[in-house]
Protein backbone atom coordinates (compact mmCIF):
# COMPACT_ATOMS: atom_id res chain seq x y z
CA UNK A 1 0.00 0.00 0.00
CA UNK A 2 1.18 3.08 -1.01
CA UNK A 3 1.70 5.43 2.15
CA UNK A 4 -0.57 8.32 2.23
CA UNK A 5 0.21 11.88 3.95
CA UNK A 6 -1.83 15.02 4.58
CA UNK A 7 -1.02 18.01 2.37
CA UNK A 8 -2.59 21.27 1.77
CA UNK A 9 -5.70 21.52 -0.66
CA UNK A 10 -3.58 23.59 -3.33
CA UNK A 11 -0.35 22.06 -3.38
CA UNK A 12 -0.94 19.57 -6.16
CA UNK A 13 -4.02 21.43 -7.81
CA UNK A 14 -2.01 21.82 -11.05
CA UNK A 15 -1.23 18.37 -11.42
CA UNK A 16 -5.10 17.44 -10.49
CA UNK A 17 -6.39 19.96 -13.02
CA UNK A 18 -3.69 18.81 -15.89
CA UNK A 19 -4.85 14.91 -15.20
CA UNK A 20 -9.36 16.77 -15.16
CA UNK A 21 -8.03 17.84 -18.75
CA UNK A 22 -6.19 14.75 -20.05
CA UNK A 23 -8.35 11.58 -19.15
CA UNK A 24 -10.38 12.62 -16.09
CA UNK A 25 -10.94 12.29 -11.87
CA UNK A 26 -12.52 9.33 -10.32
CA UNK A 27 -15.06 10.58 -8.06
CA UNK A 28 -16.13 8.22 -5.78
CA UNK A 29 -19.38 7.40 -3.16
CA UNK A 30 -21.16 4.79 -1.35
CA UNK A 31 -24.37 3.36 -1.10
CA UNK A 32 -26.17 2.61 2.56
CA UNK A 33 -23.86 -0.58 2.61
CA UNK A 34 -21.08 1.19 2.37
CA UNK A 35 -20.20 -0.05 -1.22
CA UNK A 36 -18.37 2.17 -3.10
CA UNK A 37 -18.79 3.58 -6.54
CA UNK A 38 -16.55 5.31 -9.23
CA UNK A 39 -17.56 7.69 -11.84
CA UNK A 40 -15.55 9.25 -14.04
CA UNK A 41 -15.78 13.48 -13.97
CA UNK A 42 -13.87 15.94 -16.49
CA UNK A 43 -15.81 19.10 -15.35
CA UNK A 44 -15.15 19.97 -12.06
CA UNK A 45 -13.30 23.47 -10.06
CA UNK A 46 -11.87 24.20 -6.57
CA UNK A 47 -11.84 27.54 -5.15
CA UNK A 48 -12.96 29.46 -1.72
CA UNK A 49 -16.27 29.93 -1.14
CA UNK A 50 -18.27 30.77 2.52
CA UNK A 51 -14.42 31.09 3.40
CA UNK A 52 -14.07 27.41 2.46
CA UNK A 53 -11.97 25.42 0.10
CA UNK A 54 -14.84 23.61 -2.08
CA UNK A 55 -14.10 21.36 -4.81
CA UNK A 56 -17.10 22.14 -7.41
CA UNK A 57 -18.29 19.13 -9.41
CA UNK A 58 -21.30 18.34 -11.50
CA UNK A 59 -23.48 15.19 -11.96
CA UNK A 60 -26.36 14.46 -13.84
CA UNK A 61 -29.43 12.98 -12.05
CA UNK A 62 -29.66 10.06 -14.56
CA UNK A 63 -25.97 8.55 -12.94
CA UNK A 64 -25.92 6.05 -10.35
CA UNK A 65 -23.39 8.39 -8.41
CA UNK A 66 -25.46 11.25 -8.12
CA UNK A 67 -28.26 9.15 -5.81
CA UNK A 68 -25.53 7.94 -3.92
CA UNK A 69 -24.18 11.18 -3.11
CA UNK A 70 -27.86 12.42 -2.20
CA UNK A 71 -28.01 9.71 0.16
CA UNK A 72 -24.59 9.99 1.82
CA UNK A 73 -23.79 13.82 1.67
CA UNK A 74 -20.09 13.27 0.70
CA UNK A 75 -17.70 12.30 -1.95
CA UNK A 76 -13.72 11.89 -2.83
CA UNK A 77 -12.20 13.27 -5.73
CA UNK A 78 -9.38 10.92 -6.95
CA UNK A 79 -6.60 11.72 -9.15
CA UNK A 80 -5.58 8.56 -11.52
CA UNK A 81 -2.02 7.91 -12.75
CA UNK A 82 -1.64 7.67 -16.50
CA UNK A 83 -1.01 4.38 -16.39
CA UNK A 84 -4.80 4.14 -15.14
CA UNK A 85 -6.46 5.27 -18.64
CA UNK A 86 -8.36 1.82 -19.36
CA UNK A 87 -10.24 2.16 -15.26
CA UNK A 88 -10.96 5.62 -16.10
CA UNK A 89 -12.66 4.79 -19.19
CA UNK A 90 -14.22 2.34 -17.76
CA UNK A 91 -15.73 3.96 -14.82
CA UNK A 92 -16.51 6.96 -17.36
CA UNK A 93 -18.37 4.34 -19.66
CA UNK A 94 -20.33 1.16 -17.09
CA UNK A 95 -22.52 2.25 -14.25
CA UNK A 96 -22.48 1.50 -11.08
CA UNK A 97 -25.89 -0.26 -11.23
CA UNK A 98 -24.89 -3.08 -13.29
CA UNK A 99 -20.65 -3.10 -12.35
CA UNK A 100 -19.09 -3.35 -9.16
CA UNK A 101 -16.05 -1.38 -11.04
CA UNK A 102 -13.86 -1.65 -7.38
CA UNK A 103 -13.77 -5.08 -7.90
CA UNK A 104 -13.87 -5.39 -11.63
CA UNK A 105 -10.89 -3.30 -12.22
CA UNK A 106 -9.04 -3.94 -9.01
CA UNK A 107 -9.55 -0.61 -7.38
CA UNK A 108 -8.54 -0.72 -3.38
CA UNK A 109 -10.61 1.39 -1.33
CA UNK A 110 -9.35 2.67 1.92
CA UNK A 111 -11.72 4.46 4.16
CA UNK A 112 -11.68 8.51 4.34
CA UNK A 113 -10.55 9.79 7.36
CA UNK A 114 -13.57 12.49 7.86
CA UNK A 115 -16.22 10.95 5.77
CA UNK A 116 -18.52 7.99 4.57
CA UNK A 117 -17.04 7.78 0.87
CA UNK A 118 -13.65 6.25 0.77
CA UNK A 119 -10.34 6.97 -0.91
CA UNK A 120 -9.17 5.17 -4.14
CA UNK A 121 -5.50 3.37 -2.87
CA UNK A 122 -4.06 3.69 -6.62
CA UNK A 123 -4.62 7.25 -6.94
CA UNK A 124 -1.94 10.08 -6.22
CA UNK A 125 -4.22 12.35 -4.82
CA UNK A 126 -7.36 11.81 -3.04
CA UNK A 127 -9.75 14.91 -1.81
CA UNK A 128 -12.48 14.22 1.12
CA UNK A 129 -15.76 16.01 0.49
CA UNK A 130 -18.83 17.03 2.82
CA UNK A 131 -21.38 18.51 0.52
CA UNK A 132 -21.86 21.96 1.73
CA UNK A 133 -24.56 23.13 -0.77
CA UNK A 134 -25.95 21.99 -4.48
CA UNK A 135 -28.01 23.59 -7.17
CA UNK A 136 -29.21 22.17 -10.41
CA UNK A 137 -28.20 23.96 -13.51
CA UNK A 138 -31.04 26.12 -15.07
CA UNK A 139 -31.67 25.16 -18.57
CA UNK A 140 -33.24 29.03 -19.12
CA UNK A 141 -29.77 30.17 -17.66
CA UNK A 142 -27.79 28.84 -19.69
CA UNK A 143 -25.48 30.25 -22.53
CA UNK A 144 -27.19 28.59 -26.37
CA UNK A 145 -24.01 27.08 -27.29
CA UNK A 146 -23.07 25.19 -23.93
CA UNK A 147 -27.34 24.16 -23.89
CA UNK A 148 -26.55 22.98 -27.49
CA UNK A 149 -23.64 21.24 -27.38
CA UNK A 150 -23.72 19.64 -23.63
CA UNK A 151 -27.23 19.43 -23.32
CA UNK A 152 -28.41 17.95 -26.15
CA UNK A 153 -30.75 15.03 -24.48
CA UNK A 154 -31.38 17.72 -21.16
CA UNK A 155 -30.76 15.15 -18.19
CA UNK A 156 -29.37 19.02 -16.65
CA UNK A 157 -26.75 18.41 -13.79
CA UNK A 158 -26.71 19.21 -10.33
CA UNK A 159 -23.64 21.22 -9.01
CA UNK A 160 -22.70 19.66 -5.59
CA UNK A 161 -20.42 22.06 -3.44
CA UNK A 162 -18.03 19.61 -1.52
CA UNK A 163 -16.13 21.38 1.63
CA UNK A 164 -12.49 19.83 0.81
CA UNK A 165 -11.78 18.33 4.53
CA UNK A 166 -9.25 16.42 3.92
CA UNK A 167 -6.54 15.85 0.56
CA UNK A 168 -3.96 13.13 0.95
CA UNK A 169 -1.05 12.37 -1.69
CA UNK A 170 1.10 9.45 -2.12
CA UNK A 171 4.72 10.13 0.26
Amino acid sequence: MAEKIEIGYTDRLKEAFDMMGKMGLLLVSVDVNSKPNAMTIGWGTVGIIWGKPIFTVLVRPSRYTHNLIEQTGDFTVNVPTPEMADIVAFCGSASGRDHDKFKEKGLIAVPSKKIKSPIIEQCTINYECKVVHKNDVIREKLDGVILSTAYRSGDFHTIYYGEILGVYSNK
